[in-house]
């Protein structure tokens, strides 16, 4: 820790830094640039990121785009950027630029004055104030807008540039260390995930018993199956609901993470219906939705009763005691891979052509098989998924301490000079 003497100020993320510091406001570290492309057309488009300024994809890249970006302002390397409103619902307020391009002219741009501020370094200052949502004192608006002249009068404890310097080095050094942790953990996640598909796909298709005796499936994507497993159509499986008119029910989503749960349950943004409730068709729980998206990860099963898109397919099993079987079967690699041939229309006008999907054949097991095939995935899964999340703590956890860190150097309450 600091040994030597503070000052105290209010300041954005705690109200010490040490004594040989200076208290500078933000005007005199930036200079708004306010270039805008006009009709040029030779910048790509940024994206401000969890990790940081991003090419964004405007050929395959989600989301809408304005019909010209003449109001977008000019980014060069080096320079930092802010966004400035509906800060609670913004994945990163901050961003220093390694690339040049362009971006949405809500966004602020700066040039840094380098002869009191390392960029480096306050980049790592503001993202602690990002972490710590320390520019809350500051908001005003419904869209929670952090003024300008507010935002750049702003005190902010700056150590000498040397100091500076050395702050750097040493928070770059662990933030590497740190993310290659995580990335490590990550990979772990995602080889776990690699390993749950493809035992879910193996028994699915297989069964529990590897010497039972095999024959070729109809449906050239399943492979061999259990010689003593029926087949049959998937029109004669399922029948299709299409009931409308219950706009009291909870309005649904279909993702291919959590399978079909209420909008108000799912952590991402979706697109929010607020009129005509009575046009949805009804979802029962057990029932299986075709979304826009199926091609891309399965048919999702419903764990909740609501209302969903009309323009979905949803299907009812005709014998109630398949669905758990049909839940696992659906989200299996080889069954998306059967998806992925009955696809209409071309990228995000893709749809799943149902008629010529339930003319297919799918493998339907003796009821017993399946019962002990979903239970056997049901204990397999849980272990799996408890390493899963043991992993995901240690990836938070590692997020804390390196946000704590950050935060800690950058304010001088601990001293790196001889790290």
């Amino acid at each position: 820790m600091m040994n030597n003497t503070y000052n105290t100020a209010t300041l954005l993320l705690d109200n010490k830094y040490p004594s040989h510091w200076t208290l500078i406001r933000a005007r005199n570290l930036f200079r708004e640039s306010k270039e805008i492309v006009g009709t040029r057309t030779n910048f790509p488009l940024l994206s401000l990121t969890k990790g940081g300024v991003i090419f964004r994809d405007t050929e395959n890249g989600k989301g809408k785009f304005p019909k010209d970006f003449e109001s977008y302002k000019v980014v060069t390397p080096g320079q930092i950027i802010f966004c400035l409103f509906d800060i609670d619902e913004t994945p990163r307020t901050v961003g220093l630029s390694s690339i040049g391009g362009m971006i949405t002219g809500a966004y602020d741009v700066f040039n840094i004055n380098e002869a009191i501020a390392d960029p480096q370094f306050l980049y790592y200052y503001y993202l602690a104030v990002d972490d710590n949502k320390a520019l809350k004192p500051y908001y005003s608006g419904l869209r929670k807008v952090v003024q300008m002249p507010k935002f750049l009068g702003i005190q902010i404890p700056i150590p000498p540039l040397n100091e500076q310097k050395q702050i750097v080095d040493f928070l770059t050094r662990k933030t590497v260390l740190i993310e290659s942790q995580q990335r490590e953990r990550e990979r772990e996640i995602q080889l776990l995930d690699e390993l749950k598909q493809a035992e879910i796909a193996n028994v699915v298709l297989r069964g529990l018993n590897p010497d039972a005796p095999t024959k070729e499936a109809q449906t050239i994507q399943f492979g061999r199956i259990p010689a003593h497993w029926e087949e049959r159509k998937i029109q004669y499986c399922f029948s299709e609901r299409s009931q409308k008119g219950f706009p009291n029910e909870p309005m649904l989503c279909a993702t291919q993470s959590q399978g079909v749960i209420p909008q108000s349950m799912y952590a991402n943004r979706v697109v929010v219906v607020n009129k005509d409730f009575d046009k949805q068709k009804l979802v029962k729980v057990g029932d299986f939705v075709i979304s826009l998206r199926s091609f891309e990860g399965g048919i999702e099963y419903a764990y909740y009763q609501g209302i969903i898109s009309a323009a979905y397919t949803i299907l009812t099993p005709k014998e109630v005691e398949n669905s758990e079987y049909f839940k696992h079967l659906f989200k299996s690699f080889n069954f998306i891979q059967l998806l992925q041939t009955c696809v209409t229309g071309i990228r995000d006008g893709q749809n799943i052509n149902y008629p010529f999907l339930s003319k297919h054949f799918i493998p339907i097991p003796p009821i017993e098989e399946q019962v002990a095939i979903v239970e056997y995935i049901r204990k397999k899964n849980s272990a799996i998924d408890d390493m899963i999340a043991n992993l995901r703590t240690e990836i938070d956890t590692l997020t804390e301490y390196k946000q704590r860190l950050i935060a800690d150097v950058v304010t001088g309450q601990v001293d790196v000079r001889n790290l």
